[in-house]
């Protein structure tokens, strides 16, 4: 069937900033499908209002719209370009729930725009969880004894005819957002009011639960002619009861006999030819671990997060094969990118297995609710790929870029009693892996594993070989056939160390004695049956072919690992456009990452992509292989950064700005002797390095002092305190966030924060714009509002700032870029020096039309700023104003601390721009606080401390506000009533009444008063 020819033009829905259970994965997709459709000749329009992803590049499309996510703005769009056809299905849940919302707004209608790909009657059927039910009874496929409810009474009445415990699914939502498992009625009825406000349609089933049955997911591919396949079965580690998302998963499945694999599989086939999917399609179901039983569990009608791990596993790219899917094309038309001989209907073959583990914020946020349920709680993941599963499940657990004490001994740092294991493993953390090793540490069976945790038995076994083969080292002489067997298991040398008290360079030593090497293995979907030429491998320690050829004139850029709060997408990014640079240039790139979900780790991006831990035995053993001319460690986030000395330890070649100049930005007090010695002013200081030096410290700069950690993202273990208690509760966070590494303790100023990101060839320095932070210091710069042009400094002062990069650049002899920080108030003062790419980068690169990470890497490979276009001084601002939003998931994380701090607390960012700044910032909150000038409510809720804020008071007055303080009981207020939440008190989080009074209604959520008033001032709201 050819592709369709009536339609000459295509709008693309996003998926929008990042939020916990909708993150990059959809970056990818989204970039894949876009692609793939200019490939097949069409005219691409794409709107989201992420800034920071490769999706939203100009290069993508034809056509990028950088705006909200809303019905108004994308009719606006609509009417100005005339797309013929819009594909929602790569934008996740938010690109499905816009797709329904412009059709029932008559939009699609009005302009005569044809929905492609998966239609909205099967939309609806996969989604709406009554129609849903009704469907897979009509095929006769099982699903739990469930009712879909629109109110508490009926959950509450359902609940009592099948018994507890109960899950609540809410409609419409993504990463099982407001849903949870009850146990009685008490939790039934908070969950079933959470959810019901959460879900657009007002609707939640009811579920009678299967927690503890195995969860096994396939993704499937379906034509409009019907022909279909399985991409790739996954199997959970963990039972039903945990999202997905926040599972181990192990691809291909691996404690399925055939028959349950083959009627799994049957189902999963039935399910997306009843529901008519045409693209990609995620399925899941319960087996029953004992019996021939099992239950549908949900369908996922688009593309989803398991899709990009699925394509990762197995090189098939899902997201690309859909949009053709969704444009007419067959999957017998379509060639298989991979092996370039065969056609995208054949199902990959698997000749290794991957292993996901799931990234958590939970080092960050330690107040947070780290049990797990059905609702997702992280904010990455990371995948190994092995020969045996032992060896992927290490790999994983390198790449997670957590405690080295647990990647390294695979211990919690606390012993626990077998009594509180016991409780620990039946109601399952974050930590529940590393507690199930101290199980076996304690001698538990596996069958003891089992009763508490549910887990298959064939997972618990190779999580009990790890752990024999730990004591194996820790109790014997270190033996060459020990330390092979050991590597080919997953253990790396560092591990090893641990293990055995023997040195890592002895280890090293062995290995180069006794030719002990890792071979590289090729990805390529087919399990070898036919030639393919995928650049993607992996490594294994078992003897056979290596199939990685070393590319000559190659450079290497390192990845920043797993998503998390403080590095998110916009480093994949400036990693992307490396790799492109690098290629103009004529150079070959590779890359080295771990995460499943991001472009950087499609294999078509590079020249060769290696998915390994961005440890240093495993980039070593790769730097070994290739030979680069060098590494590049600007793009890869605080991942990169913090291999760097050992890398030059080892001889190699760093590119850019060396390890001397990044010491002096990143070692605090080598930074404090550099804006000495240039006559920079910074708050005043010291460095400590204990708890006793941190006391001295601040008695000499006087309270309130800023505390800050050398060598760490997202700010993270960074405060604002006011006294000694404090001081030492943040210096311990401090130490424990970056051990044996100095601690810079400043005298807190209040000001206007600002930010610059520079380019510079190691003699001169552009600077393409100055942003500025409406909330001023003391908040962290990924949580502030950032505004370019600056709307408050005056010249005098930009001029300085300016002249202060100019000199830091210098100073440090940077190459390619940097981001510095400042605090402009009696005068202008430097805070902070990264010297790598930063968050920004993407959103500057989009607005001034320079692509920042591009222009870094041809001054990182010996240009000068003349020779890219460039030239020293600062960048021609321009006539529009352009808005960053910080977006946050405080939803999904039960007693995080929600006051805005030094501390990064957001998962992603929306953009907005206007001619004013009050346009600008209007549009930016659209997907970030929310539409403040559409809601109807009258009253702010504050809590005691904001109730304090005079300026904030004055601002609501003039808008003729009318306030409510809430120090408990919120039931003379109803959510209609409310225009917005205000909360002050430090102490907050999502727990506190008031703020999940805000949180479980969608009532926009202000935790630091100064962005409320901020925007107040900017009269985004009218007067009510």
């Amino acid at each position: 069937m050819p592709k369709i020819a009536t339609i000459k033009k295509i709008m693309v829905i996003g998926s929008g900033p990042i939020v916990i259970g909708q993150a990059a994965e959809f970056d990818y997709a989204g970039s894949q499908a876009c692609i793939s459709l200019q490939e097949e000749g069409y005219e691409v329009g794409l709107v989201n209002s992420n800034p920071a992803t490769i999706m939203t590049d100009d290069e993508i499309a034809d056509h990028v719209y950088l705006a909200p996510l809303t019905v108004a703005s994308i009719t606006e769009i609509i009417a100005k370009e005339k797309p013929d056809a819009l594909l929602p299905t790569l934008g996740g849940q938010t690109g499905l729930n816009l797709a329904i919302d412009l059709f029932e707004a008559g939009v699609l209608d009005q302009y005569h725009v044809q929905l492609l790909g998966t239609g909205l009657k099967t939309i609806q059927q996969a989604e709406d969880r009554e129609e849903f039910k009704e469907l897979m009874e009509s095929i006769h496929q099982p699903i739990p004894a469930s009712l879909t409810v629109h109110d508490t009474e009926a959950a509450v009445k359902f609940a009592h005819q099948i018994g507890y415990p109960v899950i609540v699914r809410p409609a419409f939502t993504l990463g099982g957002s407001g849903g949870g498992i009850a146990t009685n009625q008490t939790e039934l009825l908070d969950i079933t009011h959470r959810g019901l406000s959460m879900s657009p349609a007002t609707e939640c089933l009811i579920e009678k639960s299967i927690a503890g049955y195995k969860e096994i997911e396939f993704e499937v591919m379906r034509d409009a002619n019907g022909d279909k396949i399985s991409v790739c079965c996954m199997e959970n580690f963990d039972p039903v009861g945990i999202h997905t998302g926040d599972s181990i998963v192990v691809a291909p499945s691996q404690s399925l006999n055939d028959s349950t694999y083959q009627r799994l599989r049957t189902a999963s086939l039935a399910i997306v030819e009843a529901l008519n999917i045409q693209g990609g399609c995620n399925v899941q179901l319960a087996q029953n671990p004992t019996t021939d039983e099992y239950f549908v569990i949900e369908v996922n009608p688009r593309v989803s997060r398991s899709s990009a791990l699925a394509s990762k596993a197995t090189g098939y790219p899902i997201a690309k094969i859909a949009a053709k899917i969704a444009v007419g094309l067959n999957l017998k038309e379509i060639t298989n990118p991979v092996t370039q001989t065969t056609n995208a209907a054949f199902e990959p073959a698997l000749d290794y297995l991957i292993v996901k583990i799931p990234r958590f914020p939970f080092d960050k946020f330690d107040t947070a609710d780290s049990h797990l349920g059905t609702q997702m709680k992280a904010t990455g993941e990371v995948m190994g790929i092995g020969l045996t599963m032992e060896e992927a499940f290490l790999k994983a657990v390198a790449s997670l870029e957590i405690n080295p004490q647990l990647e390294n001994t695979l211990l919690p740092e606390q012993d626990l009693s077998d009594e509180e294991l016991t409780q620990h493993l039946a109601h399952p953390t974050d930590q529940r892996l590393f507690e199930i090793f101290l199980a076996l540490q304690h001698g538990w069976t596996i069958e003891q594993l089992f009763e508490a945790t549910q887990i298959t038995p064939f997972f618990l076994h190779k999580l009990a070989n790890i752990w024999d083969i730990m004591t194996e080292l820790q109790n014997n002489q270190l033996t060459v056939p020990l330390l092979q067997h050991s590597l080919k298991f997953g253990f790396n040398p560092t591990m090893i160390a641990t293990a055995t008290a023997v040195p890592v360079a002895e280890i090293n030593s062995m290995m180069v004695t006794n030719h002990i090497q890792p071979v590289y293995k090729m990805v390529d979907t087919c399990a070898g049956e036919f030639d393919s030429a995928t650049p993607y491998f992996y490594s294994s320690y078992f003897p056979g072919e290596n199939e990685s050829v070393p590319l000559k004139n190659n450079i290497i850029v390192l990845g920043s690992g797993p998503i998390r709060i403080g590095q998110g997408v916009e480093f994949d990014y400036t990693t992307v456009h490396s790799v492109q640079a690098i290629q103009q240039h004529g150079y070959q790139a590779i890359i080295i990452n771990n995460n499943p979900e991001t472009v950087s780790t499609d294999f078509s991006i590079s020249d060769k992509l290696y998915f390994e831990p961005l440890t240093i035995d495993h980039v070593m053993q790769i730097i070994d292989l290739e030979q680069p001319e060098g590494v590049i460690v600007q793009f890869g986030g605080q991942t990169a950064i913090n291999l760097t000395a050992e890398l030059v330890a080892q001889g190699v070649n760093i590119l850019g700005t060396s390890l001397a100049g990044i010491n002096q930005t990143e070692d605090r007090h080598e930074f404090e002797e550099l804006l000495a010695s240039l006559s920079i002013k910074q708050p005043n200081g010291d460095t400590a390095m204990n708890q006793a030096d941190a006391h001295v410290v601040a008695k000499q700069v006087g309270y309130p002092v800023m505390v800050r950690p050398s060598f760490v993202l997202g700010g993270r273990a960074m405060a604002v305190v006011t006294d000694d208690s404090e001081l030492d509760e943040y210096v311990e966070k401090a130490i424990d966030a970056a051990p044996h590494q100095p601690i810079l303790i400043d005298h807190y100023v209040a000001g206007t924060e600002c930010e610059v990101d520079i380019l510079s060839d190691g003699h001169d320095v552009f600077i393409p714009g100055i942003m500025e932070h409406l909330e001023g210091s003391g908040v962290h710069s990924g949580d502030s509002i950032s505004i370019y042009p600056t709307q408050h400094l005056t010249t005098a002062q930009k001029q300085e700032i300016i002249a202060i990069s100019t000199k830091i650049g210098k100073a440090v002899h940077c190459i390619g870029m940097m981001n510095i920080q400042f605090i402009v108030a009696d005068a202008v003062y430097v805070i902070e020096v990264n010297p790598r790419a930063s968050r920004t980068v993407p959103f500057m690169s989009k607005i001034t039309g320079n692509h920042l990470a591009k222009q870094a890497t041809g001054l990182i490979l010996g240009k000068s700023l003349t020779e890219i276009g460039l030239f020293a001084g600062y960048g021609a601002e321009p006539d529009q104003v352009f808005v960053k939003a910080p977006v946050f998931s405080f939803a999904k994380l039960p007693g995080m601390m929600t006051t805005l701090s030094p501390e990064m607390k957001s998962t992603g960012e929306s953009i907005g721009s206007g001619a004013t700044f009050s346009e600008a910032l209007t549009n930016a909150l659209y997907d970030s606080y929310g539409s403040l000038s559409n809601r109807t409510g009258k009253i702010v809720l504050l809590d005691n401390s904001a109730e304090d804020d005079t300026e904030l008071l004055i601002e609501l007055a003039k808008h003729n506000f009318e306030t409510m303080v809430i120090s408990g009981d919120i039931s003379d207020v109803t959510p209609a009533e409310a225009a917005f939440v205000v909360t002050g008190d430090e102490n907050q989080t999502t727990d506190t009444p008031l703020s999940y009074f805000a949180l479980s209604n969608q009532i926009p959520l202000f935790s630091n008063p100064m962005t409320i008033v901020g925007i107040l001032k900017e009269s985004v709201i009218q007067p009510v």
